[in-house]
């Protein structure tokens, strides 16, 4: 129940409006506004940046302090402590696992890998050079036509199953869209590798050739999952929510989050770190583009620097500037062009008083698209890396809301286009 009353007044109204406001368990208090349509009523607020369109207990993000996260655990201690699967389990079911149910867990997942060998035939429908978030959109949806048997939503075993088969085979068809892209066999998984080794293997390996995968790049990779697992209600988790209050399988609103992710402005953004250093070009010519960045009136804009919710540091990025001097020490490519710009920049973000100020701190997409160019992955590919991290959240969304007493979404309008007019007489 409310704690206290908010009171409204409005114009042409004769009586003031009492709206009951909650409070979370953290967070700033949230004003209940459903009964302002009885009211003839809405509000209006683009870009949901005021409001809550959910209750959730799963992530908690303070902006301001720098403050992230997953069921009450901080995320720097996950990332230290814990890793990917063991964060899922929490994501999925709220607690840590025992180290009984975390065997199990990670059993499941490493059993459900293997993708129908039908979904072979899928990519032959797409050019090579396609996007390969394109093709991601296209098969993480047909899953949906391969297994009838747990599509039925209102049952939590069936939702628990599709949980654990999205988490277990959005990898292998992550690696699927890169060897496709590259003419190259499609790797099965092997089930004697944890989940990073086995996308690595499944990236990088070949039929002729099996390598052996470094503990120092899989857990690179472990912790880049891990720490794009869940971020709150950002754009593509309302977009799987919003597809979920409508009753449509696991499979078709995790799809729509992956197309939501696509946008650049989301999970483009360490694709563009990295395009943003190609135009860079030379270490010589960072000078020239920072000053374009302080320019108001110069379009071009630093990527990879401040984020939109952290207003203070990203607090993902502490454990990925961490991993990135690791892979860049085990690859020994202090040298290579690009990663010279990127730590000059860095440099410079993290002294310069005009970055300072404005909390322009390097965020996590800068070194994740570090590392990810270190590892071999292509910049196309950045996108349907975060993807594979961030199924786990978008899986504990939708199961949290389809539990729940849900109605389906329904966003209203200012309308501001023509009043009722009649259609000309001939």
């Amino acid at each position: 129940m409310a704690d206290i009353k908010a009171t409204l007044t409005v114009d042409g109204i004769e009586e003031s409006l009492e709206l009951p406001v909650y409070k979370g368990t953290l967070g700033p208090d949230v004003v209940d506004v459903r009964s302002l349509t009885g009211k003839n009523l809405f509000t209006y607020d683009p870009g949901f940046v005021s409001t809550a369109a959910c209750e959730s207990k799963i992530t908690f993000i303070d902006g301001a302090k720098g403050i992230l996260l997953h069921r009450g655990y901080p995320i720097d201690q996950l990332a230290e402590n814990s890793d990917y699967l063991e964060t899922c389990f929490l994501l999925l079911h709220g607690e840590l696992p025992t180290e009984e149910e975390k065997e199990t867990f990670v059993n499941t997942i490493k059993n459900h890998t293997m993708v129908h060998e039908q979904l072979n035939h899928f990519f032959n429908g797409f050019r090579r050079d396609a996007h390969p978030m394109a093709i991601m959109c296209g098969v993480v949806g047909a899953l949906s036509a391969f297994y009838h048997d747990s599509m039925d939503i209102s049952n939590p075993q069936h939702r628990l199953i599709s949980a654990h088969r999205l988490i277990a085979k959005i990898p292998t068809l992550a690696a699927m869209v890169y060897k496709y892209s590259m003419g190259q066999p499609f790797m099965y998984p092997r089930n004697d590798l944890s989940y990073s080794e086995n996308f690595l293997h499944m990236m990088f390996n070949t039929p002729c050739e099996e390598k052996k995968i470094s503990p120092v790049l899989a857990k690179a990779m472990d912790r880049i999952f891990l720490l794009h697992a869940d971020h709150e209600q950002n754009a593509s988790t309302s977009t799987v929510r919003l597809a979920g209050s409508t009753g449509a399988n696991p499979f078709a609103c995790i799809a729509s989050g992956i197309a939501a992710l696509w946008g650049p402005a989301h999970g483009g953004a360490n694709e563009a770190v990295l395009n943003m250093l190609e135009e860079i070009g030379d270490v010589s010519n960072i000078d020239t583009f920072v000053a374009k960045a302080k320019d108001k009136e110069d379009p071009f804009r630093l990527m990879g620097f401040g984020h939109r919710v952290y207003k203070n540091f990203d607090p993902r990025a502490k454990v990925m500037k961490q991993t990135c001097d690791e892979v860049l020490a085990e690859l020994g490519m202090e040298n290579d062009p690009l990663l010279k710009i990127a730590l000059k920049l860095e440099q410079i973000a993290t002294e310069d008083e005009y970055f300072i100020k404005r909390g322009l701190y390097p965020n996590v997409d800068f070194y994740s698209g570090i590392i990810l160019k270190a590892i071999g992955i292509p910049s196309e590919m950045f996108t349907v890396i975060f993807a594979t991290g961030r199924t786990p959240g978008w899986i504990a969304h939708w199961n949290e809301m389809i539990s729940s007493d849900y109605r389906i979404g329904r966003p209203r309008q200012l309308y501001t286009g023509s009043p009722k007019r009649d259609y000309p007489a001939k």
